[in-house]
């Protein structure tokens, strides 16, 4: 699945002053979107940057913070200190090579120490889409779910792979919405008191169109991520 790699050589990466770190996630998505969902997203939406933007795609990192999905078979996570040190590592590296900027497009919104890494960074990583590019680019979309009653397997991630990657969506989604209502205790308890089909949302709105308008949108919002970070 070669859309998950870059497959640029060396003399492709000179000059390059940023960086674009792709974090997705081996979680469930109900019975119609694969485990990789997340991994694919936050792929597609970085390879969109790369091909707008002069900026260093890098693989993914394809298994992170999951762990209130493991109620479900298939559900693989690492521990928030991991994924910060393996984050922190890369971005050291990238400096040691003479790439001073890393954008981390993440995928997966239970990444939370994603937010602490780019934090501490002190200026020299963003994280990618923030809350207001998320909310912006899902009205311009004409999005019909908010992104809470959104959370998973919904109307969004149904749309970006029906546009971008049509073939990893199983039939189902159609006849699969669900409402998680209110989720106060969802970090204590995980996602399993809230839906027994691993889904909360409406997929059943989901459609290609709104995807292509979505990764559209995001790549006009990493405009500001990179002036921001880089002049």
């Amino acid at each position: 699945m070669t859309y998950l790699l870059p497959l640029t050589t060396t003399a492709d990466e000179r000059d390059k002053r940023v960086a674009v770190l792709p974090v997705g996630s081996l979680e469930q998505h109900g019975r119609y979107l694969p485990l990789i969902t997340d991994t694919v997203i936050a792929c597609t939406i970085a390879e969109r940057i790369a091909a707008a933007y002069p900026v260093q795609l890098l693989p993914p990192i394809t298994i992170s913070c999951s762990h209130e999905h493991a109620a479900w078979p298939g559900t693989v996570s690492i521990s928030a200190r991991t994924l910060y040190d393996v984050v922190r590592d890369i971005a050291d590296s990238l400096a040691r090579s003479g790439v001073p900027n890393l954008v981390v497009v993440n995928g997966h919104g239970g990444n939370y120490v994603l937010s602490n890494v780019v934090q501490e960074s002190r200026g020299r990583m963003s994280l990618f889409p923030a809350f207001e590019d998320w909310e912006s680019v899902r009205a311009a979309a004409g999005m019909e779910v908010s992104a809470y009653d959104d959370m998973h397997g919904g109307e969004l991630e149904t749309s970006i792979l029906l546009h971008a990657h049509p073939e990893l969506v199983k039939p189902g989604y159609e006849a699969s919405d669900h409402d998680g209502g209110s989720r106060r205790f969802l970090l204590t308890s995980g996602m399993g008191p809230y839906t027994e089909s691993g889904v909360i949302g409406r997929a059943s709105l989901a459609s290609a169109r709104k995807g292509e308008d979505l990764l559209a949108g995001l790549v006009g919002a990493f405009r500001d991520h990179l002036v921001v970070l880089d002049g």
